[in-house]
């Protein structure tokens, strides 16, 4: 039996004794070099995992500080090429700054929050050196990378979880457990313009969230892509749509733009029997469904819809929780309990071949359009 599959069996365990050997191995303690080495007289299932973070900016901050408030994790350091950044950040978080090299010789685990550009180099050479990996969206760059870091991790038997958030926000589970099978979703995204994640086009920085959840509730390939968007303040495209069409019929509609004057966060589902719109600022689900019997009964809970007759409506709120508290524990529960990797390697590159997708048909969209004159050279 492969070591990982061993340890995924004796790791469930409440205790461990104190032994001279490894349980895994067998090798004298001095000498095992396991990284799963089951020597010690601890309950796994409370072991401190120590984690290490890789980048610094807006968001790794909020990172450094999840895990050095859990009890589960140890923020071991801080890794930023812009050392004042990490020094300022780890201080926060009660870590030191610290080189990605001696980072690696520190910790069980890494957290990848760099520009987008460097999670593979940094991805890579974390899974190289035997460390699990959380790397923020998208996984990678270009399909290939993402292809070789799922392989690095599988070879390894490592956990390589990647931070689509929604996918543990309050919202999608709201959703997700009160629609049908989706015939066509409408999802928009917008908010005012930031410097911050302008690194990327806004495919990959805001239409990615809602590329994952519509991925996440329609249960088929993509088939078809049409996309336009331009750049307006920053060098890559500030403003998109697209339109997603699925071997299975279905049919996605999705807007981001981060230069709108307001914030705005919606979805609508359709689906055979049933309606679902999402409101995220105001935390509410409108449903409308069918009646579940032919006799027309309502289900409990809910309103009848004036007008049409054998249908029905309830008005849901969700309360928020701790999205990224929820993402930091499933990837602990991943590695020190063996829980299930909830948004794994193959899920981030589904969501990074979509935002590829739609990349490649907005530039073949603005070709055309130049071409025809509608759109001016700078």
């Amino acid at each position: 039996m492969p070591e990982a599959a061993v340890f995924n069996r004796l790791r469930g365990a409440a205790f461990v004794a104190v032994r001279d050997t490894c349980l895994l191995t067998g090798r004298d303690a001095a000498g095992c070099l396991s990284r799963h080495c089951l020597r010690f007289g601890t309950a796994m299932n409370e072991s401190r995992l120590r984690v290490g973070l890789a980048g610094a900016g807006h968001f790794g901050r909020y990172h450094a500080l999840k895990v050095a408030a859990s009890g589960r994790t140890q923020l071991m350091g801080v890794y930023d090429p812009d050392l004042e950044r990490a020094k300022t950040v780890g201080w926060e978080a009660g870590a030191k700054e610290i080189g990605f090299d001696d980072l690696l010789e520190l910790v069980d685990a890494v957290i990848i929050a760099a520009p987008a550009e460097a999670h593979f180099e940094l991805a890579s050479k974390a899974l190289h050196g035997g460390k699990h990996v959380l790397v923020e969206k998208p996984i990678a760059a270009t399909l290939a990378e993402a292809d070789a870091l799922a392989e690095l991790a599988r070879e390894r038997h490592l956990v390589l979880q990647v931070g689509h958030l929604e996918r543990f926000s309050a919202a999608y589970q709201a959703m997700a457990s009160r629609i049908g099978v989706p015939l066509y979703i409408e999802a928009t995204r917008i908010a005012p313009f930031k410097p911050r994640g302008t690194d990327v086009s806004v495919i990959l920085d805001l239409m990615i969230h809602d590329l994952d959840l519509v991925l996440a509730l329609v249960d088929s390939d993509i088939e078809a892509v049409d996309a336009v968007g331009a750049p307006v303040a920053s060098p890559h495209e500030d403003i998109a749509n697209a339109r997603l069409r699925f071997r299975n019929g279905a049919v996605a509609a999705i807007t981001a733009s981060r230069i709108s004057p307001r914030t705005e966060r919606r979805m609508r589902i359709f689906a055979q029997d049933s309606y679902v719109a999402a409101d995220f600022a105001d935390k509410t689900l409108t449903v409308i469904r069918r009646a579940p019997g032919d006799d027309g009964v309502l289900a409990a809970g809910q309103q009848p819809v004036p007008g049409v007759p054998g249908f029905g409506y309830e008005e849901v709120a969700w309360e928020d929780h701790d999205s990224l508290a929820a993402e930091h524990a499933a990837f602990v529960a991943s590695i020190l309990d063996g829980a299930p990797v909830l948004v794994d390697a193959a899920v981030g590159r589904r969501a990074l071949a979509a935002a590829l997708a739609v990349a490649e048909s907005m530039n073949a969209s603005r070709a055309q359009m130049t071409e025809w004159g509608l759109i001016k050279p700078r």
